[in-house]
Formats: C-alpha cells, structure tokens, sequence
C-alpha cells in the first residue's frame, strides 16, 4: 500500500510539467475550492458545516472536496468509533494561504465593498487594533507596490507552462451572489483563466493579439474576461492611434494594480509548495534595495509583520 504523501512537504514537479503557477492555478483559480478551504480555516470540518455554509451542490462539494484533498490542502479523517464520522481537517499547505485571504479581504475592503460592515473586522491581537495588512520587502522592511517590483518569467516560467491545464467552468448564480463575502474577487481570481490574465498583465502584456498568444485561451473566452475586467474597473483601455498598425491597449487602473498583493502572495505560496527542477517560475525583485523580493504582511498600527495565529477569528 503506498504511503500517503506528506502534506507539510513541498511537492517536486517533473521535468517539463505544469509549474508552480500552473498548478497554483488549477486549484486556487477555482471559486469554490477557495471558499471551502476559507470555511476550513474558520473551523469548519464537517460535510454538514460546508454544506450549511455554502450554496453548493453535493455533487459538487463531493468533487472539490476529494480534489483539495489529493491535492494535500486537506486530509480526511474517519472515525470508526462514532458512527464513521468524516472530518476534513486544514493541512500546512492550506492554512499557509492566510496571505492570500487577509490579501483578498483588504483588497474587497478598498475596492469593492460600499459597506464595509459587509466583512468580518481584521484585528491584531498583538497590538489589539482594527488594522489593514501592508505589504512590503522582507529584506529592507520597506512597503511594495507593484510599481516598484521588477517581476519576470523564471527558469520554469514558460508561458505554456504556466497557465492551467484545466479549463474553466461556469460561474454558479450563488457564488456571484457573493458567497464569502467576496464578490469581486471570485471573478478575477476564482477562474482559471481569468487569473493567469492578471498575472499577464503585471508581466506587462497589454495587446489582445500577445494575451491570446501566450495564455492559448479560446479568443472568444478572452474577450469576455477582458471585458469583464473592464466593466470592473481593473483594466482600461487606451485607445490606438488611427491608421495606426496597434491596436487598443488594456492597461492595468489603480484598482487592478492593487490587487498585487493577492498575487504576490498566491505565488508565494505556489512556489514553496510546488517546486520545479529547473528553478522558478517567476521571480520578483525589490527595485529600492536591490534584493529577490519577498513579500511579507505588516500591521498598519504597529508595524509588526504578521502571522496568522494573531489575527482575531472571521478571516482566515
């Protein structure tokens, strides 16, 4: 019988595979396997506690639930002695992705939400204080914009590499109704295809012709998503000159640009948790100091960097 995989060690991909961002992807860029790992992470465990929190179908459920599990994100635990009860319990690799949920819940706070009251307030134990996460270099301690990251495609950062393997499917009435509390979120990053667009336009493609291109999406797909992200106000177009040979560019706004620490910290994560032969599959460098970037999460009130066990219950 083999022996499970250990779920708090990095997964090492094959030579020439779908990479870190490929396979962070396929799982995170999927609206419900984000909402049910959120729901774990706020304790729920049993089939009955997702069911009663989410409009989702069991089919469903079922699915993405074996999915998060074969993927390490969650193990399952059967109790013989009452009644066989089920549990799915968070795993190192799930409950790293704090980052990327206090990320999204800042990100929707500022951008999204008309009534913050809508979420859960974020408060930091240690200082005691209503706070909104910074971002900002772990080597020179300094706050990070996307402005001031160099952000390019690593050694395993091929373009057909890294988008997902998966293709995407169609959005549920319920989740756009804003299940977790998370509306806006849930269309640009809980869909394949509309995250690895995201992650183009940090990199700096702006033309309809070089997004196709490299991500190989369906033109039809792609014009809907970038449609979309116009209608929300993340990219914008600028128009091309007459009888110019260019055509319309898709430029990232001051809301899009902002969603760069969900990003950071999606990749982060991908990129610890699945590890190429070849190297990564981008790298980010700190302009101000000089220095690879890594990201870390401070208090605004304090600025102490944060970790999840001082973050008050409700977020992640």
């Amino acid at each position: 019988m083999p022996t499970p995989a250990d779920p708090g060690a990095p997964t090492f991909l094959a030579p020439g595979a779908t990479n870190a961002i490929g396979r962070m992807l396929g799982l995170l860029g999927d609206e419900w396997n984000l909402h049910i790992v959120r729901q774990a992470l706020l304790c729920a465990t049993r089939y009955s506690q997702f069911m009663a929190h989410l409009s989702i179908s069991n089919s469903v459920l079922t699915n993405r639930l074996q999915t998060l599990v074969d993927n390490q994100l969650l193990t399952r635990q059967t109790h013989e002695s009452t009644r066989a009860r089920t549990e799915y319990l968070t795993t190192p690799r799930s409950r790293s992705l704090w980052t990327v949920l206090l990320s999204i819940w800042a990100w929707e706070v500022n951008w999204v939400v008309e009534d913050p009251a809508r979420l859960p307030q974020a408060i930091h134990t240690t200082c005691g204080r209503a706070f909104m996460p910074v971002l900002r270099c772990g080597h020179c301690h300094t706050p990070a914009a996307a402005e001031g990251i160099a952000m390019l495609l690593g050694p395993s950062g091929n373009w057909d590499r890294s988008v997902p393997a998966a293709t995407t499917r169609r959005r549920s009435d319920s989740v756009q109704q804003g299940d977790g509390l998370l509306p806006e979120t849930m269309t640009m990053f809980g869909n394949r295809w509309a995250a690895a667009l995201l992650f183009a336009a940090f990199l700096g493609t702006t033309r309809f012709n070089d997004f196709q291109h490299q991500l190989a999406a369906p033109p039809s797909l792609l014009a809907e998503r970038l449609q979309t992200f116009c209608t929300l106000g993340v990219l914008a177009t600028e128009p091309a000159e007459p009888g110019g040979p260019e055509r319309a560019a898709y430029l990232l706004t001051a809301k899009g640009r902002a969603f760069f620490p969900v990003l950071v910290a999606a990749l982060q994560w991908a990129q610890r948790w699945y590890c190429a032969p070849e190297g990564p599959a981008m790298t980010l460098t700190h302009l101000d100091c000089g220095a690879g970037f890594t990201g870390e999460l401070a208090c605004d009130q304090c600025d102490r960097r944060l970790s999840r066990d001082e973050l008050a219950p409700g977020i992640a």
